[in-house]
């Protein structure tokens, strides 16, 4: 999609969602960017086009140039991706840690572009989720996943890692 259409889509989704450039540009980026983005005198990174799309609530795609439906199964695969740790990244930050968990789990399969994110999050959410767990042998259970994902990928995170040893052998004391 050319930078004017690209603009008028944004600037008619903030209006209709009656916000200033004020509102809508935070601290992410300046008013004045924003204007030339909507004037169409601006091409935004893939980066602020996602940060738009979250705060005007469009799905990413919408604002994604129409050229990337014409790639290759590969590439819309990768976008699909991106999407999805979109989607994964928005429901950990919601605290709901079981769709989180859920929406990693496909990604955490080594050859997936998001292979390391997925398994960080899987790994923080099933952690999250084996501490607010009442039944021990669940909270086990829950415990080892995030153990096990703890331990994958380029963003391995040794804090969660042993964070979830220690529950296991807390909750298997309780048994």
């Amino acid at each position: 999609m050319d930078p004017v259409e690209l603009g008028k889509r944004i600037k008619e989704a903030r209006l209709a969602r009656k916000m200033t450039q004020a509102d809508v540009v935070g601290d992410f980026i300046t008013r004045n960017m924003l204007s030339q983005i909507e004037s169409g005198t601006a091409n935004p990174s893939v980066k602020t086009l996602t940060y738009l799309a979250k705060v005007l609530q469009l799905p990413v795609n919408y604002l994604l140039p129409d050229e990337l439906e014409t790639y290759d199964d590969s590439e819309n695969a990768a976008i699909k991706d991106l999407d999805a740790l979109i989607r994964m990244k928005s429901a950990f930050g919601r605290g709901d840690y079981a769709l989180a968990a859920e929406l990693a789990l496909p990604y955490t399969e080594s050859g997936s572009i998001i292979y390391d994110e997925a398994c960080s999050v899987a790994a923080m959410s099933y952690l999250a989720l084996a501490k607010a767990e009442s039944d021990p042998k669940k909270g086990i259970g829950l415990a080892e996943n995030a153990e096990k994902y703890a331990a994958l990928g380029i963003f391995a995170k040794r804090d969660v890692r042993a964070s979830a040893v220690l529950l296991i052998s807390s909750l298997a004391e309780k048994l």
